[in-house]
């Protein structure tokens, strides 16, 4: 697939009015002819990591809290560090040296993983439905840093991430959440 969007950012339109969708930043963690799937990467919840998985309790990044993944399956658990290069079996590289984890393997197994972040589901789409929300508008499409997966802002990152585009895409980070208070 030559439009994949794996190792990018969504970032929702102003406009995208799902709530499970609204203002938010996804990592994409694949994207082929089947489907795609990513991680909603600022929608931090009031639950402990530590708590959630706490064999990975030390190597949290902060704020160390369970971040929903998205609206797919919340009782699962997906976990993405940064590894050092050339990485370890248990760590399947993404963006980087940022990789989605095993969360079975011991982490004293994976000396130099860091900054760890938890995420409670994921979000999904079939085949031919992301390319359908992207051509309407729903998406913009941004190159992602390795480390905009763990921030320690994180419901900060909608604004962060387009402010740093350039042009008008740029001015995109301050629009308000009501326009028509403007």
């Amino acid at each position: 697939m030559s439009d994949s969007t794996k190792g990018r950012l969504l970032v929702s339109s102003p406009e995208l009015s799902d709530p499970n969708f609204s203002r938010t930043v996804l990592l994409m963690i694949e994207h082929n002819d089947d489907g795609a799937l990513g991680l909603v990467l600022n929608r931090p919840l009031h639950v402990s990591a530590a708590d959630a998985v706490p064999d990975w309790a030390d190597l949290l990044a902060p704020p160390g809290v369970l971040h929903s993944g998205g609206p797919v399956s919340p009782g699962s658990i997906v976990g993405l560090g940064m590894a050092p290069e050339g990485g370890h079996r248990s760590v399947s590289p993404l963006l980087g040296n940022l990789g989605v984890l095993d969360l079975h393997a011991d982490p004293s197994d994976l000396p130099g993983v860091s900054a760890v972040r938890m995420f409670s589901g994921y979000s999904g789409w079939s085949a031919g439905q992301l390319e359908v929300e992207m051509a309407v508008g729903s998406w913009i499409i941004l190159e992602a840093e390795p480390t905009d997966a763990v921030m320690g802002d994180p419901e900060g990152l909608w604004s962060t991430v387009l402010g740093r585009q350039p042009g008008l895409l740029g001015q995109m980070g301050g629009y308000p959440d009501d326009p028509s208070v403007n």
